[in-house]
């Protein structure tokens, strides 16, 4: 994670929250805001309801390991909190990889995700 740190304050998880879009599928939930700064910050909140600190730190692990190998795809200047949902205590990390790539998508976290009017137009008329 070269460009990126980590979000650390409860205000700025609260900002995020408040102000920020939100995508959801059933292992997580993605809230997104912009920061004006020039670097990503990463969040992850897990519940106690997840279950215990060894499932909890795993869940974090996935997710800090699949935006570091995705980082070159993604957006600059944006606070991305990532909350594990209950499901994912049992989900592997291709199980996260997918639905955080997914859900990126939706948020337009990645770079070239913004659909243009050329992109729209059918080549056959």
């Amino acid at each position: 994670m070269n460009h990126t740190e980590s979000l650390k304050k409860t205000t700025d998880f609260q900002k995020v929250y408040k102000t920020g879009a939100s995508v959801a599928d059933k292992y997580i939930v993605v809230y997104v805001r912009e920061n004006g700064l020039k670097i990503n910050r990463l969040g992850i909140s897990v519940s106690k309801k997840v279950g215990n600190s060894v499932v909890r730190h795993r869940f974090a692990r996935l997710v800090r390991e699949v935006y570091r190998l995705h980082e070159d795809i993604f957006n600059s200047g944006l606070d991305i909190v990532v909350v594990a949902r209950i499901r994912a205590k049992d989900a592997g990390y291709f199980d996260i990889e997918k639905s955080f790539l997914y859900l990126a998508g939706k948020s337009h976290l990645r770079k070239n995700d913004e659909v243009t009017d050329e992109e729209n137009t059918d080549i056959s008329d």
